[in-house]
């Protein structure tokens, strides 16, 4: 796919590989955090940093199927260093016990990535009822930074290396919202699309990061924070829509990214040397992107983050 993607300045495209843009980086004595490793583009995230050296640790909700991804890379990889843990983005329980675990470990953190997602879900609630897309998408996340943050900060300190924290969003923020963006109204029922309740929690993602990112050069500390969008990529995430989820896998292929492609920007502004200082930014294809002019709206960002708070007590 891609046969006319156009190289941006980064010198990477839509079409460039996560191997690509992160060949010859070396990442030994680094650790990442992966959400959403056991499937579609964070396991291709997942593979490949530990290919760079990195030390990864797959935060997710299956775990034996993290554990098969574990074994495939060991194999391609006998040298990789991988552990999965379980997490469930959708319990801030869930969410509780895997910092604690991961605190537990003694383990440095570089990196979190902050991947997993589910999209177009229908209404449901989480177990703290709150719409599960926002729930898992972005509350979730919001929760695990929040407490890994501090290990984050203490290993940028000891080890004097950049800590980076991506967050993986996607082109449905764009979505018009004809009755403004209300984070507070999520549990509504009544007024429910799937559709534009997933671009909502994308477009946290972007705010989310954009928030932290301010917070952190605020308190100068050696970590940036990000968004991206991955591309449109024929991964399971469609799973809630049987008749479209056929029709990306039979002709998508020829329309979309593959795998390896929709995971480079990831491993791009994770790893690269062209990302280093670089925060609050939106990349796309591996090269900064603008997002909307919501997504940049910086009160909007502070509302949130309050509303985040709020909700994870």
């Amino acid at each position: 796919m891609w046969p006319f993607s156009k190289t941006g300045p980064s010198g990477f495209s839509s079409s460039s590989t996560a191997e690509e843009v992160t060949q010859g980086i070396d990442g030994t004595g680094l650790t990442a955090i992966v959400t959403g490793a056991s499937s579609g583009i964070g396991t291709d995230t997942a593979r490949v940093l530990a290919l760079r050296g990195v030390h990864v640790v797959m935060g997710v909700r299956d775990v034996a199927a993290g554990r098969n991804v574990k074994e495939a890379i060991m194999k391609e990889v006998p040298t990789a260093k991988v552990d999965v843990m379980e997490l469930d983005l959708s319990s801030m329980a869930s969410v509780r016990k895997f910092a604690s675990d991961f605190h537990s470990s003694g383990l440095p953190l570089n990196i979190l990535i902050n991947n997993a997602g589910i999209m177009a879900a229908p209404f449901m609630l989480s177990q703290n009822n709150i719409e599960m897309q926002f729930a898992t998408n972005h509350v979730g996340h919001f929760l695990l930074t929040n407490l890994l943050l501090e290990a984050m900060k203490k290993t940028a300190h000891e080890s004097k290396t950049e800590g980076r924290i991506v967050c993986v969003s996607s082109e449905a923020h764009r979505r018009p919202y004809p009755e403004g963006i209300r984070f507070d109204k999520i549990n509504d029922e009544s007024g429910y699309g799937s559709w534009t309740a997933y671009g909502q929690s994308k477009l946290a993602n972007i705010l989310h990061a954009n928030e932290l990112n301010r917070r952190l050069k605020e308190e100068r500390v050696d970590i940036t924070a990000n968004s991206l969008h991955p591309g449109v990529i024929a991964t399971n995430l469609l799973r809630h829509h049987s008749v479209l989820n056929g029709l990306f896998v039979s002709v998508g292929k020829f329309f979309v990214k593959s795998i390896p492609q929709g995971a480079a920007t990831t491993c791009y502004v994770a790893l690269h040397p062209q990302v280093k200082g670089v925060g609050g930014e939106y990349f796309s294809d591996s090269n900064i992107a603008n997002p909307t002019s919501l997504a940049k709206d910086t009160e909007l960002a502070k509302k949130l983050w309050e509303f985040s708070m709020s909700l994870i007590g």
